[in-house]
């Protein structure tokens, strides 16, 4: 089988397609034939060594694939079964605690390879009817969309969320608040991404690059109000207009840091006196997965995937994605070419 091994210090250089023997499941594991991942910021992270890892590590933290073994103790799954991938795998439920931060990809080996032997406990079901590259797409970006706006933020019919950009996690959340019955508000530097995010729903987009103080221009468009949720994703170069975006008792999901992961102005006073809630949201649990995957099956949504690449090529994705090119998700393929 074919897997990408990434050798330290990192860098997309350091990214191996190697040849290997399929793995054998032990007795409380599953195989995984892996057909689809998609890549997260944190994959980049990993692949250039801004995340340390152990050296020859297999890297990506999505999956989408079938059961093709079972060990002689598993029971939740049978061959044949399709599954995808818990970023966390051994988070199941209840609160986060240090020992389940094992995150797959980075701590542990994750998917970048036609084949997996994993416990059975680290995978959930697939939604029904999605294709393998469409499920790939859930495990980070999905499920911290998810988290972010339902559980955490508690999204009702009828307020209004603001999305950064148009990579994964922000299309995502787009999606889930539209069909929640939310306004959304959406930034982008791109007029042709504008375009396909007013198509994709959004009732309104602000040109971040023109609108310098987009903030403000959120607030005219909210008659002054502010948006009740912002699915902050860019750190430390949009927080200070993330803050000033948002109404009084609103709501910010930190979720990433593209633009930096500290502040340079000084904001905490305005965050204490808005009354705003904030929450850091890096996916969930498995539970959180099951009622995302739960509220799926009964939806029209159906993740954007712009662009598709073989794990051959998976140096070329990652750069594909440093350039900002795509919009929605890109998708990496594991069935030989």
């Amino acid at each position: 089988m074919r897997k990408v091994q990434l050798s330290s210090p990192g860098g997309l250089e350091n990214l191996n397609l190697v040849n290997s023997d399929r793995p054998t499941p032990l007795k409380d594991q599953i195989l995984i034939k892996v057909s689809a991942s998609s890549l997260n910021f944190h994959d980049l992270l990993v692949a250039l060594g801004n995340i340390p890892s152990d050296d020859g590590r297999v890297i990506l933290s999505d999956c989408a694939g079938e059961v093709v073994e079972v060990g002689p103790d598993v029971t939740k799954w049978s061959v044949g079964d399709k599954i995808i991938s818990c970023c966390y795998p051994h988070w199941i439920d209840g609160e986060p605690e240090y020992r389940l931060m094992s995150f797959i990809g980075d701590n542990e080996d994750g998917y970048a390879t036609e084949y997996i032997a994993i416990s059975e406990k680290s995978v959930t079901a697939m939604p029904n009817g999605w294709s393998m590259q469409e499920a790939a797409t859930l495990p980070c970006a999905g499920l911290t969309a998810w988290h972010a706006l339902v559980e955490r933020g508690q999204l009702k019919a009828g307020q209004t969320v603001l999305i950064q950009g148009s990579g994964g996690v922000s299309i995502f959340a787009l999606q889930l608040a539209k069909s929640m019955g939310a306004t959304v508000i959406a930034t982008s530097s791109s007029e042709e991404k504008m375009a396909k995010l007013k198509e994709l729903g959004a009732d309104e987009v602000i040109n971040y690059k023109k609108d310098i103080a987009w903030g403000k221009a959120v607030l005219a468009k909210t008659n002054g109000i502010g948006v009740d949720h912002v699915v902050e994703v860019g750190g430390g170069g949009t927080f200070s207009e993330s803050v000033r975006a948002t109404k009084l008792g609103g709501h910010i999901a930190l979720i990433g840091v593209l633009s930096g992961p500290s502040v340079s102005e000084i904001i905490l006073p305005r965050i204490f006196m808005k009354q705003i809630t904030l929450s850091g949201v890096a996916m969930a649990n498995h539970q959180s997965q099951l009622a995302m995957v739960d509220y799926l099956n009964s939806s029209d949504i159906r993740p954007i995937i712009s662009d598709s690449f073989d794990l051959a090529d998976l140096p070329a994705a990652f750069q594909h994605q440093i350039a900002n090119k795509h919009f929605g998700k890109i998708s990496i393929t594991m069935d030989s070419q």
